[in-house]
C-alpha cells in the first residue's frame, strides 16, 4: 500500500501503534485460501512481545478473551528479533499460525500483494472499527481495497532520559541544535556516554531511529518518504547533509553503541551510565516499574524551523494469514481485539506507555503519557519508522549502511554509494 501521507489533522483522531498480540501454539487444520469454514481447536495468536510487562499484558489479554465464552486463542511469544526474520516462512507455511502481531501501512501491503493476508472488512463492519478514524482506514488498506490489519495502539518515539539523573548532573532539556550539543559535552565532561544507542545484535534496526529523524528534520517528511519508496536516491546531496550532521554528534554516542543490543542501552540509560537515548516508548516494558515515574522524554530537536514539524509515532496491531482455516474465529477475536476494554487490558498490564487507537479507550493517564500525546499532537507530519515507512526488505540495507557509518563516520560517500545499489535490488524487487 502507499505511505500515508498523513497531516496531523489527518492522522490524529486515529493513529495507532504499540501493544499489540501474538500467535502460534496450535496448527491450523485447512490451508486453503481466504476465509474458510471453521476448524477446531484455538486461534494461535503469534506474538512478537517479548518484553517482561508486553508479555504478561498479552497473556492477560488472551485470558480476558477466552473468558468472554465466544472463542479462544492460544498465544505463542517469539523474540521480536526472531519473528522479524521468520515472518515471510509463518505466512508461507502450509500450516500458518491465524493471527500476528506486526504493522500495517506499507509493510502489511507488501504482504498483501503476496495474498499472504486474510481480507478483514468483515472486522472491520463492527461497531467498535466503525468508529475509528479515517487516517486509520486508510493506514490499514491496502491497495487492492480490502482492509488487511486491526490497529490496537500507538507510540512515539523521543529523546528518552531520568529526570533524577539529569538533575544530579545538573543539566536540562534542550530547546536547539546548538543545545543538544551543549548537553551533550556537558554529559560528557562528568564521564558520562552523553547518548546511547543499543544497536548491536539483533536491534540494527534501532540506528535507523537517527537516520529518519534527522532526514525529516533536515529534508521533511514529504522527501523522506519519497526517498524510502525510491524516488530520490541514498547517493543524493541531501541525504549527505543528513550525514554531515550526524558527524557533528557522533562523538558523543556509547562507543559500544553497536556492539549491544538496545535492551542493553536500556539498562545503560536506566543506570546512569549513558545520559539519553532516542528510542521507542517500547523500551520502558523491560524496566522497572518503580523507574517508570522518573522517566521523561524531550523532542528530537528542530534543526531547520522552515521545515514542518514532523514525529515518529508509530501504529502496532494484527494481521491475519490468508490460508487460516478459523476464518470465523479469526474474525471474532480480531473484533475483540478492536475493542476499548481489550485496549486498555492491554495498557494496563504492560508499562502503559501505548496510546490506544479506539477513541472511548482509556490510556494511563500519566504526566509521562500526556505529555507524549501532546508531542505527537503539536506534529504537522506523522511517520512510523524505516522499515514501516519502506519494507521489511529494505530495512537491512538501513542496518548495513547506517553501522558501518558508525563504525567509519569519514566513509560516507562510498557508504551511500552501497546503500543506493543495495535498494535498487529491494525496490526492483
Amino acid at each position: 500500500m502507499t505511505n500515508p501521507q498523513t497531516s496531523r489533522r489527518r492522522f490524529l483522531a486515529g493513529l495507532g501503534a504499540a501493544g499489540t498480540t501474538a500467535l502460534l501454539s496450535g496448527c491450523v487444520t485447512s490451508t486453503s485460501s481466504g476465509k474458510s469454514s471453521s476448524s477446531e481447536g484455538a486461534v494461535t495468536l503469534q506474538s512478537n512481545l517479548s518484553a517482561p510487562q508486553a508479555k504478561d499484558a498479552m497473556e492477560d489479554l488472551v485470558a480476558a478473551y477466552g473468558k468472554k465464552g465466544s472463542g479462544r486463542a492460544s498465544l505463542n511469544t517469539v523474540a521480536a528479533e526472531t519473528f522479524r526474520t521468520q515472518l515471510p516462512t509463518y505466512l508461507t507455511s502450509a500450516n500458518p499460525p491465524d493471527v500476528y502481531t506486526w504493522y500495517p501501512g506499507s509493510v502489511a501491503e507488501a504482504y498483501a500483494k503476496k495474498d499472504l493476508l486474510l481480507d478483514l472488512g468483515e472486522v472491520w463492519e463492527s461497531p467498535d472499527l466503525k468508529k475509528y478514524s479515517k487516517a486509520l482506514n486508510s493506514l490499514c488498506t491496502a491497495s487492492s481495497g480490502k482492509k488487511v490489519f486491526v490497529p490496537t495502539t500507538y507510540y512515539w518515539w523521543g529523546m528518552f532520559y531520568r529526570k533524577s539523573h539529569f538533575a544530579k548532573w545538573g543539566v536540562s532539556e534542550p530547546q536547539s541544535w546548538d543545545d543538544f550539543l551543549d548537553l551533550c559535552d556537558k554529559l560528557k565532561s562528568k564521564g558520562v556516554d552523553p547518548i546511547g544507542l543499543g544497536a548491536g545484535g539483533n536491534t540494527p534496526w534501532v540506528a535507523s531511529a537517527w537516520f529518519d529523524y534527522l532526514n525529516i528534520r533536515i529534508n521533511g517528511a514529504d522527501y523522506h518518504r519519497k526517498l524510502l519508496a525510491g524516488e530520490h536516491r541514498f547517493d543524493d546531496p541531501e541525504v549527505r547533509r543528513v550525514f554531515d550532521r550526524w558527524q557533528e554528534v557522533h562523538p558523543y554516542f556509547d562507543p559500544n553503541g553497536t556492539a549491544v543490543a538496545f535492551q542493553d542501552a536500556t539498562t545503560s540509560l536506566l543506570n546512569g551510565r549513558s545520559g539519553m537515548m532516542l528510542i521507542g516508548t517500547f523500551f520502558a516494558d523491560a524496566a522497572p516499574k518503580e523507574a517508570l515515574d522518573d522517566i521523561d522524554f524531550f523532542r528530537f530537536p528542530v534543526i531547520d524551523p522552515k521545515v514542518p514539524l514532523a514525529e515518529e509515532a508509530p501504529t502496532d496491531g494484527y494481521f491475519a494469514s490468508a490460508r487460516t482455516g478459523r476464518g470465523d474465529q479469526v474474525v471474532d477475536l480480531l473484533r475483540y481485539l478492536a475493542t476499548a476494554e481489550a485496549q486498555e487490558i492491554y495498557i494496563k498490564g504492560s508499562s502503559g506507555t501505548a496510546l490506544p487507537t479506539h477513541p472511548d479507550a482509556k490510556d494511563a493517564g500519566t504526566a509521562l503519557v500526556k505529555k507524549g500525546r501532546a508531542h505527537v499532537a503539536e506534529a504537522t507530519e506523522i511517520t512510523q519508522f524505516f522499515n514501516r515507512d519502506s519494507s521489511d526488505a529494505l530495512q537491512p540495507t538501513a542496518d548495513t549502511a547506517l553501522t558501518k557509518f558508525l563504525a567509519q563516520p569519514k566513509s560516507v560517500g562510498g557508504i551511500l554509494t552501497d546503500w543506493q545499489r543495495d535498494a535498487e535490488k529491494i525496490w526492483r524487487g
